[in-house]
């Protein structure tokens, strides 16, 4: 609890104490009874509580007049107890203010821990680097260390700027970037980016980036700038506040003068002390703090939620935009896929499976090419380059080479054709890679793009909580694509693209639609940009460090696990039910209310419970969008 706070919970204090003693002293039952029966005593002894505790209601209010913003809370408090107070009301009038000033704290303290729950959960901001210097190392600022420097990371420490490990292995914490809790382990030579905690060894890294373009930063600008984008739910309760407060000041003005003026006309009693309490009953009532607090409160803590689980929103607006998702479209290669070749198959091989891959991987020795790369992971073992000569690369059909004396074709089927080899089809799918030995075949090579772990469990679930619609879209042959498609469960598939035909796609389902239903596109985020930005919303899946991602995507998975994606979309849907369940209660609750007070029906208390209680259980709900665990 801050010192504001506290200020406002003393002045609570002592004023429930100083009603408690008047309460006492103009007791009937008493020998201060006699104070009870002098109006203007009553009154001075209930403003002093009443001054205690509403002070800074009144003040601002006055303020607001002289700024010419009268219609807002304050003005409603300050009218509806002042007035109260007039009529003679005391007890009421203070217990207005009490009770207001208890729900303002209740609302500032939920916000503030909101705050700090993200805050904590966001806790990814260095505080110093470890310079590496000539006689050791220099803590400094993480925004004086260059590019290039190297920075020293020990046990229990936070990795302050991206950069490549130059010495040392290590286990690292990415909970905060990822929302994953199994540590990482990195060796020299890879990537590390900020926000990482190093948990065993030490560590030393070549930094790659400037503190101000490191991952850190971005992330944190993007979780501290969400709350300016705001969705239409916030919007529309922003436009209502601003009609709404001064067309229930009006109608109050009304209901306090305009049935005692017919009352008279018609021969009857005016009756203005009870209307006008009806009105200020009325006004009490009609305060929006529920919904001006608890709707906004509701996406900041959605967007927290969000963070805590490795998924960033860049505003509420896009947040309300994936509730509303039925149509999702997918780039294969690192979406769906591991973008990584391996080696699923040897088949018609007339040598063991090892020597034909050692034969392979020394062919391949000299490419970097990604097939190549993976004949070698799969090879495992180092590669003798003095047994490899005379290599060739045919464009578009291989590679030949001497291995051992021996004369080496590797590639398509075309390559076999080219030098009249008779070759095995083979009906897996997948790249193919045909092997001649001098010219005699020795069999084929089956090489994939292996799906990711979660990638059919993810399409399933994205089924059952309402996205109707799944299309995938790929470079790859037809008959590949088509596989994945089937293996994964996609509705619709799109092969043989190039990169630009993604966005014609894209633009076909857009136009298709219904304009209700919100399509997303998910993509790696580095070369789908256009997409990602044509889109409804765009998501970049697997954008852990990647600028690219975070600067093209509304949302960015900060892991490549797809069962994210189903997680973001529940975490929307779960944050709009709560800011429907809110206004839906708090409108319903006051409406109801608002009749009862027009009716005379409804007291003072009755209205406190209208203002302050509904209030405070529509920010006790909005609260729950932080807790996204268990969607």
């Amino acid at each position: 609890m801050n010192k504001k706070q506290k200020k406002v919970l003393k002045r609570i204090i002592i004023s429930i104490i100083l009603l408690v003693v008047i309460a006492i002293l103009t007791s009937e039952s008493l020998a201060f009874s006699f104070l009870s029966d002098n109006r203007w005593v009553r009154l001075v002894l209930y403003l002093v509580p009443y001054m205690v505790i509403g002070y800074d209601i009144l003040r601002k209010a006055i303020k607001g007049i002289k700024n010419r913003q009268v219609f807002d809370e304050n003005f409603l408090m300050a009218v509806a107890t002042v007035g109260a107070m007039a009529l003679g009301e005391y007890r009421e009038g203070v217990a207005v203010m009490l009770f207001y000033q208890i729900g303002e704290l209740f609302q500032s303290y939920a916000v503030g821990k909101s705050r700090r729950n993200i805050s904590e959960l966001m806790d990814i901001r260095p505080d110093y680097a470890n310079l590496v210097v000539e006689d050791g190392t220099s803590q400094v600022d993480p925004d004086e260390v260059e590019i290039g420097s190297i920075i020293e990371v020990a046990p229990g420490e936070k990795v302050p700027i991206d950069g490549i490990v130059v010495e040392g292995t290590a286990s690292v914490n990415t909970s905060a970037l990822t929302g994953e809790s199994v540590p990482r382990t990195v060796n020299i030579g890879d990537e590390i980016i900020s926000g990482c905690i190093n948990m065993t060894g030490v560590l030393r890294i070549k930094t790659t980036k400037e503190f101000g373009e490191s991952t850190v930063s971005k992330i944190l600008d993007l979780v501290e700038n969400a709350s300016s984008k705001k969705s239409r739910s916030e919007n529309f309760i922003s436009r209502f506040a601003h009609f709404y407060t001064p067309a229930v000041c009006y109608g109050a003005l009304i209901l306090a003068v305009l049935p005692p003026v017919v009352r008279l006309i018609m021969g009857l009693p005016a009756d203005f002390g009870d209307w006008i309490y009806r009105a200020l009953t009325f006004l009490v009532i009609s305060c929006p703090c529920a919904l001006v607090i608890s709707i906004p409160l509701t996406f900041f803590a959605g967007i927290g939620g969000a963070s805590r689980a490795g998924v960033l929103v860049k505003g509420s607006n896009y947040l309300e935009a994936l509730a509303g998702v039925k149509h999702i479209v997918f780039d294969k290669t690192g979406t769906l896929t591991k973008g990584i070749f391996e080696v699923t198959g040897i088949h018609h091989s007339t040598r063991e499976n090892d020597e034909l891959l050692d034969i392979a991987a020394h062919a391949e020795s000299y490419s970097n090419h990604p097939i190549a790369k993976s004949i070698q992971a799969a090879h495992g073992k180092d590669i003798d380059k003095s047994r490899v000569s005379d290599v060739e690369e045919i464009s578009g059909k291989g590679i030949t080479a001497k291995v051992d004396g021996r004369k080496v074709a590797i590639g398509n089927a075309k390559l076999m054709e080219l030098y009249s080899v008779d070759y095995k089809e083979c009906h897996h799918v997948g790249t193919i890679l045909h092997i001649a030995i001098d010219d005699e075949y020795a069999g084929h090579i089956v090489i994939s793009d292996v799906l990711k772990d979660n990638s059919k469990s993810a399409i399933s679930k994205l089924k059952k909580i309402g996205v109707e619609h799944t299309v995938m879209l790929t470079g790859d042959i037809k008959s590949v694509a088509d596989y994945v498609a089937g293996e994964l469960g996609i509705s619709e598939v799109k092969s043989e693209l190039l990169p630009g035909d993604k966005v014609l796609r894209v633009e076909e389902i857009l136009q298709s639609k219904p304009s209700k239903e919100k399509l997303a596109f998910v993509g790696d985020g580095i070369n789908d940009a256009p997409v990602l930005s044509r889109a409804d919303v765009g998501i970049a899946m697997g954008a852990l460090g990647s600028d690219a991602a975070i600067e093209a995507a509304d949302i960015v998975l900060m892991d490549d696990d797809p069962l994210k994606i189903a997680k973001a979309i529940g975490i929307a849907k779960k944050c709009m039910r709560i800011v429907y369940e809110n206004i839906y209660f708090a409108i319903g609750i006051k409406l109801v209310c608002l009749l009862l007070g027009a009716l005379g029906v409804a007291n003072m208390w009755l209205a406190i419970f209208a203002d302050v209680g509904v209030m405070v259980i529509a920010v006790l709900n909005a609260i729950r969008a932080l807790m996204v665990k268990n969607l």
